[in-house]
């Protein structure tokens, strides 16, 4: 099953109006800053169509802001006033929060079409004994003799250098 491709527009577009409706009442301007700068980068990324970097910046910016709002929330959401204002930015705020995670894996596969390739390892590193690999430097190879240090052939003649 083949991913379907969405536009990077689409994904700044829906998080631009989401953001716009989700600080309207409770959250504090550093939610919006937040992610309005985001999106800022998002409308970078769009300009420039070969830049993986403004991509990539994207991606880690809406990762960021994932982590933020989920503090941004649980600070400020309002426990006792529920008027409808606070309801709909509430409701919008949260929206924007979910449909986060499928945008970054969007705009992960934008990365990848656009030549980059950030490979993720958890895995811890390891030191292997295994020498195999490795040539040593206290013997010298059997290929090469201590006359021709740079297995060049005897007869060959050396080229005319340009200077």
């Amino acid at each position: 099953m083949e991913i379907p491709a969405i536009n990077l527009k689409a994904i700044v577009l829906v998080h631009w109006l989401l953001t716009v409706w989700g600080c309207m009442v409770f959250l504090p301007s550093s939610y919006a800053w937040g992610n309005f700068s985001v999106l800022a980068v998002g409308v970078w990324a769009i300009a420039q169509r070969d830049s993986i970097d403004a991509v990539l910046l994207f991606l880690m910016g809406m990762l960021v802001t994932i982590l933020t709002d989920i503090v941004h929330f649980g600070i400020y959401y309002p426990l006792n006033d529920f008027s409808a204002e606070r309801r709909f930015s509430g409701g919008m705020a949260i929206l924007n929060l979910l449909l986060k995670p499928a945008s970054c894996f969007f705009v992960y596969q934008m990365y990848r079409e656009r030549g980059g390739d950030y490979n993720i390892n958890f895995g811890f590193p390891t030191v292997s004994r295994n020498r195999d690999a490795y040539q040593s430097i206290d013997q010298p190879d059997e290929s090469s003799s201590p006359a021709n240090p740079f297995n060049q052939a005897q007869d060959s003649k050396p080229g005319v250098r340009a200077y």
